[in-house]
């Protein structure tokens, strides 16, 4: 199953806090950027983000994102635009920039 155009566009709307989120579509599915950063991506209508160390202390369940994938944690809480934002920036603090 793949993500419907109106769960991403309520996701997108969610990370309206944050300035320079980039969304981008790959096989159905949604690549998402934090300043040039690949922090996660929203797959059959979940969002989830790579897991690092500094998003440990959340304490979010672990998640596939699709068969063979690495595990990733699933963002439950999309609700909270303030939770999104931290959980977001303190990822992104692990992770290289695109290039």
């Amino acid at each position: 199953m793949s993500t419907t155009k109106e769960y991403r566009d309520f996701i997108v709307e969610q990370l309206d806090i944050l300035e320079n989120i980039t969304c981008r579509a790959m096989m159905g599915e949604y690549l998402l950027y934090y300043n040039s950063i690949l922090f996660g991506g929203i797959y059959e209508n979940r969002l989830l983000v790579k897991i690092v160390n500094s998003n440990k202390k959340y304490n979010m369940k672990e998640a596939i994102p699709y068969k063979g994938a690495k595990p990733m944690y699933l963002i439950e809480d999309i609700d909270n635009k303030e939770i999104l934002k931290e959980i977001i920036i303190n990822t992104c603090k692990d992770l290289p920039i695109k290039k």
